[in-house]
């Protein structure tokens, strides 16, 4: 067999060349926008695709060098650090702290549940992460991320197994979130703007409040910047990733449990960006914003091209149990948990929906469900605002929950 291996400079280049491909068929085929698959994902599943067939026919293998992915990684979850705005979340509803701490039990479940499954099934409890939170909660960013720790721990093929639980938790995230709200609508009878108003079209102000809302979603939204202000963003995300980097050692010898050094990097960013906003300095927020998703994207599409799909073989039937209970779980905490806690009326029913795009996919999912809702209803303004605002900070959450359940299960 063949064995071509590419250098870090290669795989990078391929990595950009996949997202672009990538790019090109979510624009035309209208099921991948339909469901936010994203286009690194597509272009990248592609290339691992086509490595799968080569292996499997004993013609070649590719393999290639993951420095500079492994840098992508780190300035993404940088990224997301620099997102947390403390006086964003004290400025949000009560609906904001009910979805975050509904997020944070979710996580819990998730991976709980997952790891039970798996340990019944006699498989790592460390996969039942990799079809829980990793995945699901954290999206296909997340699994590429995150899911090296998981194979360190033992767990072989985790980051594989997290990235397609991601798609199928993405799909399904889109599918059910709607439907959840259209059901609590009907079986509670609530009220809802477009019966209190008797009209079958969104205001003005209303159409204003979705476009804002995915403006703010979409990784592709234009912005007004010049050359200080990206550089000061940039100059920010390597101070935090250096000297995170030292944070996380720290951490590991004080606690004597492994931090990754992107766990220093998040908390140097989240405090950076506090100090600036509570010193009422002005923060880069939209060119941070562009500096980590374009890492996210190269990242996501090097490591979905690295993928070797032929280790999901062995594990497929155990993953896909795992991930039928998963959505079975979201569905019944957001129906008869959250639902209840958000207060019950229509606003409850559109946050809850965005909450079960969210926990099962991405920050485009709970958009996309939130939107099917306020076009047949009527819009949500709270829910518009609080399912974002404490997604910002679900990723950290997340990345800290996940850290510590490997400690705990290695």
């Amino acid at each position: 067999m063949l064995e071509i291996n590419l250098h870090m400079y290669h795989a990078v280049a391929l990595g950009a060349i996949m997202f672009w491909v990538g790019r090109q068929l979510t624009s035309r085929i209208a099921i991948l926008d339909k469901f936010c698959i994203p286009a690194p994902l597509v272009g990248g599943l592609i290339f691992a695709i086509l490595n799968a067939i080569l292996y499997t026919a004993n013609i070649a293998i590719v393999s290639f060098d993951d420095t500079f992915g492994t840098l992508f990684n780190t300035m993404f979850f940088t990224s997301v650090g620099f997102s947390a705005s403390v006086p964003a979340l004290l400025k949000g509803s009560k609906a904001v702290f009910i979805v975050l701490a509904g997020t944070v039990v979710m996580i819990c479940l998730q991976n709980g549940l997952g790891g039970a499954i798996m340990s019944l099934l006699g498989e790592d409890s460390l996969y039942g992460i990799a079809c829980g939170s990793l995945s699901l909660i954290g999206g296909p960013g997340t699994s590429a991320g995150i899911g090296p720790d998981l194979e360190a721990a033992g767990a072989a093929g985790a980051t594989e197994i997290a990235l397609a639980s991601a798609v199928f938790g993405m799909t399904c995230g889109s599918l059910i979130g709607g439907p959840l709200a259209r059901l609590l609508v009907i079986r509670h009878k609530l009220e809802t703007p477009f019966s209190r108003e008797h009209r079958s079209t969104l205001s003005e102000e209303e159409q204003m409040t979705i476009q804002k809302a995915e403006a703010d979603s979409d990784e592709d939204g234009k912005y007004v910047t010049d050359g200080p202000s990206f550089l000061k963003a940039f100059l920010l995300m390597m101070l935090a990733i250096g000297v995170g980097d030292i944070l996380s050692v720290l951490l590991t010898n004080l606690f004597n449990i492994s931090f990754p050094s992107y766990i220093g990097g998040m908390a140097l960013g989240v405090i950076i960006r506090n100090v600036m906003e509570f010193s009422h300095q002005k923060f880069p927020v939209k060119e941070m914003d562009n500096l980590g998703n374009s890492a996210l994207n190269i990242f996501l599409s090097m490591a979905v091209c690295g993928m070797e799909l032929w280790q999901l073989v062995d594990l497929a039937g155990p993953m896909i149990l795992t991930l039928l209970a998963q959505i079975v779980l979201i569905f019944l905490v957001s129906y008869f948990a959250l639902f209840r806690a958000l207060g019950g009326d229509y606003d409850a029913a559109v946050t809850t929906a965005g909450f079960l795009g969210m926990g099962l996919g991405t920050a485009s999912n709970a958009m996309v469900s939130m939107q099917a809702v306020s076009n047949k209803y009527g819009v949500s303004k709270s829910a518009y605002f609080a399912v974002p605002v404490a997604g910002i900070f679900m990723d950290f959450c997340n990345a800290a929950l996940i850290a510590v359940n490997i400690n705990l299960w290695s």
